[in-house]
């Protein structure tokens, strides 16, 4: 499809460009041209067309409203910008055009689209010698309600030529000589033209990409027809610059194994640093090992000095003291409440005993307590024995009670795990 061209001719160059420069032209609504580097359908182009007298040079719309569309309707100049030559002599809007109403359009180029994955990206057509280009056309007038006559004009199209296949499937119609001009404008037999609506496989036609902004159509100017580098060039650079880089490497790499070479094998080898080969990198292993020796003299400093609670573990024996414990669960022990085999667990501590059936009776307590030195423990015991021994002078019985003061019992604590 051809939806965009450039067209910055003077109206005078194209009788010239259409090779009628001997011929006597009329130049008509010339007021309504403006050149363009980015001319789209709805714009005034220059156009060509047989006269009685001659050639005329009209200006017209690019984009065909048939002569029977309604008077009342709004034209649309994107509807028919293009025809496609194929079926030009099958559809009614073209087939009455093809014996009297053939024209020629020159322009310096135009734009076409090549999909490039989501993407599209515009390229920029032209004769490589920078002579015009002249495309086959169609014309027609319409009049609208006004009593205002129109004339519009639409491009042929047909397959891509074997080179430009690769931007897009479709070219408008070139005519690239005299006598196909010649043959297009004057000659009244149609069955001659069938010949003209191929694809223009010359040589001469190159293209190159140009900005996207071409897309807007309020963006005109030099810059459209600018060449611009492509994403894919732009990664090939990307990918010589790391590939340069590689060279290097591998000599970096053969300097480091010449180095390694110098250096005498011993029973164990340690990696070097590079432009450092009297630094020996030391073992990670090595570290790991001297860190948790720290930790474990950090570790019993701490035991010693009883700075931190470890992990509790029990601890049974034939001079077990009996620890202190909440009020309500001290009452519930005390009254004998829980029956045989039942235990009361309270933060940690576990009772356990044999009930025999009286209020105030005798316990088995098993005690839970921190590991502790068998210093330690000792005075812990000698503590106990004293208490009890103040405790039998003040009753005047030669034996311990079970059931303690609270006084005693407040003396005695449990350790528990922070844990």
């Amino acid at each position: 499809m051809c939806g965009r061209a450039r067209c910055t001719l003077r109206p005078e160059d194209v009788p010239r460009a259409c090779h009628r420069h001997g011929f006597p032209a009329h130049f008509l609504h010339l007021e309504c041209y403006r050149p363009s580097y980015n001319v789209a359908p709805g714009s005034y182009m220059p156009v060509l067309r047989r006269d009685n007298d001659g050639v005329s040079v009209h200006c017209m719309k690019w984009g065909l409203v048939p002569g029977f569309t309604r008077k009342t309707e709004k034209p649309d100049f994107f509807k028919m910008f293009n025809a496609r030559s194929e079926s030009v002599s099958e559809k009614a809007s073209f087939r009455r055009l093809l014996p009297k109403n053939r024209c020629l359009v020159a322009v310096d180029g135009f734009y076409e689209w090549k999909k490039e994955g989501s993407k599209k990206q515009p390229y920029y057509i032209h004769f490589k010698d920078e002579r015009p280009l002249v495309f086959a056309a169609l014309y027609d007038s319409w009049q609208n309600s006004g009593g205002e006559t129109l004339y519009t004009f639409t491009i042929l199209t047909t397959a891509s030529s074997s080179a430009l296949d690769c931007l897009h499937d479709r070219m408008p119609v070139i005519l690239g000589d005299k006598d196909s001009v010649d043959t297009w404008l004057d000659d009244p037999s149609t069955s001659k033209l069938q010949p003209l609506l191929a694809p223009y496989e010359k040589s001469d036609l190159v293209w190159y990409p140009v900005t996207s902004a071409i897309g807007k159509l309020s963006f005109d100017g030099p810059e459209c027809i600018q060449q611009i580098p492509l994403k894919a060039s732009q990664n090939s650079l990307i990918s010589k610059f790391f590939s340069a880089k590689q060279p290097k490497t591998e000599e970096r790499d053969k300097g480091t194994r010449s180095t390694d070479a110098t250096i005498p094998a011993g029973p164990k080898e340690e990696p070097i640093l590079e432009g450092y080969e009297g630094v020996v990198v030391s073992d990670s292993n090595d570290e790991t090992k001297e860190l948790d020796e720290e930790k474990d003299k950090l570790n019993e400093a701490q035991n010693l000095c009883f700075q931190k609670v470890v992990k509790a573990e029990p601890f049974i024996g034939d001079s077990s003291a009996i620890a202190s414990h909440p009020e309500s669960v001290k009452n519930e022990v005390e009254e004998g409440t829980y029956g045989e085999g039942e235990s009361v667990e309270t933060g940690g501590l576990e009772f356990t005993g044999k009930s025999s059936g009286k209020s105030g009776t005798k316990r088995a307590y098993e005690l839970f307590s921190a590991q502790e030195k068998p210093w330690k423990q000792s005075m812990r015991l000698q503590d106990v024995d004293k208490s009890c021994g103040k405790h039998r002078r003040k009753q005047g019985k030669g034996k311990s009670n079970i059931k303690k003061s609270r006084e005693t019992q407040s003396t005695l604590h449990f350790f528990f795990d922070e844990k």
